[in-house]
């Protein structure tokens, strides 16, 4: 007999994450034995009489626990598909079948159940903010009124109403369940079967009806081969990327440790279809891939780096530079990394954000310049003498001109700096294009002055601007025979690089096969850098792609995460316009906790309420994050934490160690990148979210529009951090971003 394969369901892992953890143990030391052999005598198969598949088994795992398993009269392939409490499990085997969808050729489970869809229950109620102002005791926290949504009937969607069977066929959809489909015609209704329906089947079909196009759907659920599919060929069937979403095949004991150990990602391992499409391939020139949050954008740039070090690096110096915006994420990609990629692999995978790059790279040129930031001191020690250049330039035109400070700024980072004007001429040549003030030649003529002065000066000093240095890089790139060790660029966050970075990166590599691959959201574009990634060498024609299905939120948490960029213009990173409606979680929860208070006390009170009453039912400390627009804010609650006798762990610019106990606390800027089972967004008043002196910083009307989107997106980032539950808060008058209806009559602080 050929060598015994064992997969393990998507199925069995969301069951094994709810198993308590007392009772973990005893499942992983099965599931390790099964695994090593699943034909050994100590593992005692029973049959399961009235099962929906004659080939299920249980096991047993513990005198309460048992396992079900689908064990072949003939074959070498054993599937561990689910575990539960003893009568629990034995309910799942008579309620579920496992079987090759002959359509699809991709190994499915689902419900058999074919009763008829119940009327809709009344939505959850929603949690408005308080108008109360009657007194309130610090430790006690006010609750917050109660609206009673109305109850609808659900809105009959067009999309599901026009499908043909032969088309529910195509997408998956068993037969014997065609008769439940059939009859659903609402998104709500849809929602109402989910668990019965497969998971491929489900995820078209709710595409569908966000509107997706027919086309699309084919293209990434449809199957495209004509060879004939064998339903009693189970080992063809796992090999099939129809079936690798909800199934995967244990190689080694190591990933079945980490598989165990962490269910909750099990995104190491299940790699959706269109993900694996996107990953496993070869491309004929640079990449995009966007997706909203949650869509494991990330997830398919760390899968891509790990492939093109397996399969596209040729000479043992080779390697792929996977570079990122922040010094943070780079940090988190990296120990992410590590646990999808061998120790052997890693060495050729170097994971740098793009300053550190420059920075270093430069350095290595003996570059005569030291580099400086306006706005942050990252990394140069001169920062301050920036600073006071732009003072000192800016007195010298203010009493002639009276334009304000921050024209000057914005004029500076828009147009000078990625342009590279150094001389009036070219001064007068260049594009203003998304600057919302005109000015005319004479105009241009009269304001040169200050930048003039600031290039002067900073020269004089020894000092270059990071857009310049960056520049300078790329200039060196293409002027000298300098080697660099890259075979590819992977490219995470591009939405915050600016033109000067995507330039330098278009120089990292020469233009080839599988060169540069990049994935972003416009909609999470928290910094002020935006570029075109055309105009900046790295053309993607015939080469973009989108994720559409969200894997970290419920759809509860995104419907509101996406409300709070509702009809603002985003850009798909190339010129275009990206939208945000055509993609959707396939979790449903909790409405978001939405809450207002008097005065910070008794928001810090209902705080301490709540993640006592997570932690004493189960819920570890390290799944619950804290989180706050300014540092200053976030401190505030981490001191009322500590009063109260709660461990939190602030998370700066190291790696987030989930082994470490304490609630994680972060500003809302660090928590990106990262998840957590339970977040709290904690002083969301007006003033805070959007912050007041971010968005008061212009007189510009598209700068302005530029910071409220950028302080919006920074909202809907932290939001989508949340998995299971999103709590958000705020005392005295609430963030108008959060648009609610009690909003306006303010609690007196």
């Amino acid at each position: 007999m050929s060598k015994v394969k064992v997969a393990i369901s998507q199925d069995f892992m969301l069951a094994f994450s709810k198993v308590p953890k007392n009772a973990q143990k005893k499942v992983m030391e099965f599931v390790t034995k099964f695994r090593q052999d699943p034909q050994s005598p100590g593992i005692n198969y029973e049959t399961i009489n009235d099962a929906k598949d004659g080939n299920y088994r249980s096991v047993r795992i513990d005198k309460n626990y048992r396992g079900i398993i689908l064990k072949p009269d003939t074959g070498n392939v054993f599937l561990l598909l689910w575990v539960d409490k003893h009568d629990d499990a034995y309910d799942w085997a008579r309620r579920h079948k496992c079987e090759i969808n002959p359509n699809t050729g991709s190994l499915q489970i689902f419900a058999t159940s074919t009763e008829v869809i119940s009327e809709p229950a009344e939505p959850e109620p929603v949690a408005a903010y308080e108008s109360t102002v009657e007194a309130q005791q610090p430790s006690v926290p006010e609750p917050a009124l109660e609206v009673q949504p109305e109850v609808t009937k659900p809105v009959q969607n067009q999309y599901l109403m026009a499908l043909s069977d032969e088309q529910r066929l195509k997408v998956g959809v068993p037969t014997e369940l065609l008769p439940l489909v059939q009859v659903v015609r609402s998104e709500e209704e849809l929602e109402q079967i989910e668990d019965r329906l497969p998971v491929e089947a489900f995820e078209a079909l709710y595409l569908l009806a966000a509107g997706t196009p027919w086309q699309e759907i084919e293209r990434e659920y449809i199957r495209q081969s004509s060879d004939a599919i064998d339903t009693n060929d189970i080992a063809a069937a796992l090999d099939r990327p129809e079936s690798q979403r909800s199934f995967h095949v244990v190689e080694d004991e190591l990933e079945l440790i980490e598989m165990l150990e962490a269910p909750l990602e099990r995104w190491r391992v299940f790699l959706h279809p269109s993900q694996s499409r996107l990953v496993n391939r070869n491309w004929n020139g640079p990449v995009r891939v966007l997706g909203g949050a949650g869509t494991g954008k990330t997830v398919v740039a760390m899968h891509r780096a790990k492939w093109l070090v397996k399969n596209v690096l040729q000479s043992k110096d080779e390697k792929i530079l996977f570079t990122t915006f922040t010094a943070n994420l780079a940090t988190d990609i990296e120990a992410n990394l590590k646990k999808i990629c061998s120790a052997e692999e890693m060495q050729r995978i170097e994971v740098k954000h793009i300053d550190r790059w420059v920075n270093e790279f430069l350095k290595k040129q003996k570059y005569p310049s030291d580099i400086v930031y306006m706005d942050s001191n990252r990394y140069g020690s001169r920062d301050s003498e920036y600073k006071k250049i732009w003072k000192e330039a800016l007195q010298l035109s203010e009493a002639s001109l009276g334009l304000p400070e921050s024209f000057y700024r914005e004029e500076w980072e828009r147009v000078i700096l990625p342009q590279r004007v150094s001389t009036k001429m070219e001064y007068f040549k260049a594009s203003r294009t998304g600057r919302g003030v005109a000015l005319s030649r004479k105009q241009r003529a009269d304001i040169w002055g200050v930048f003039e002065e600031v290039r002067a000066r900073l020269q004089r000093q020894g000092l270059r601007t990071f857009e310049d240095a960056t520049l300078d890089a790329a200039e060196i790139l293409t002027s000298s025979d300098v080697y660099l060790p890259y075979r590819s660029v992977v490219v995470d966050e591009a939405q915050d690089m600016g033109p000067e970075a995507l330039t330098l990166i278009r120089q990292l590599v020469p233009e080839q096969e599988d060169d540069i691959f990049v994935v972003g959201d416009g909609h999470q574009r928290i910094y002020r850098r935006k570029a075109v990634m055309g105009k900046c060498g790295i053309r993607i024609v015939g080469r973009s792609r989108k994720l559409r299905i969200n894997y970290r939120t419920t759809e509860q948490t995104r419907r509101f995460a996406t409300s709070v960029l509702e009809n603002i213009p985003v850009d798909d990173l190339d010129g275009n316009d990206d939208t945000s409606n055509d993609y959707r979680s396939l979790i449903q929860g909790a409405v978001p906790d939405v809450q207002g208070y008097k005065d910070f006390s008794s928001e810090s009170a209902a705080l301490v309420e709540k993640i006592k009453a997570l932690t004493e039912s189960g819920v570890a400390s390290q799944d619950i994050c804290i989180t706050a627009r300014t540092v200053r804010i976030r401190d505030q609650f981490v001191e009322a934490l500590k009063r109260e006798g709660i461990t939190s762990l602030v998370l700066k610019q190291q790696n987030d160690n989930r082994n470490v106990e304490g609630v994680r606390a972060a500003t809302m800027h660090r928590v990106k990148g990262l998840e957590f089972r339970y977040v709290f967004i904690l002083g969301a008043n007006d003033g805070v979210i959007p912050l007041k002196y971010a968005t008061s910083s212009s007189d510009d009307p598209v700068e302005m529009r530029q910071l409220d989107l950028n302080e919006r997106a920074l909202l809907h980032v932290a939001a989508t951090r949340a998995i299971k539950k999103l709590y958000i808060s705020a005392h005295g008058k609430p963030s108008p971003y959060l648009n609610l209806d009690k909003a306006d009559s303010e609690v007196e602080a």
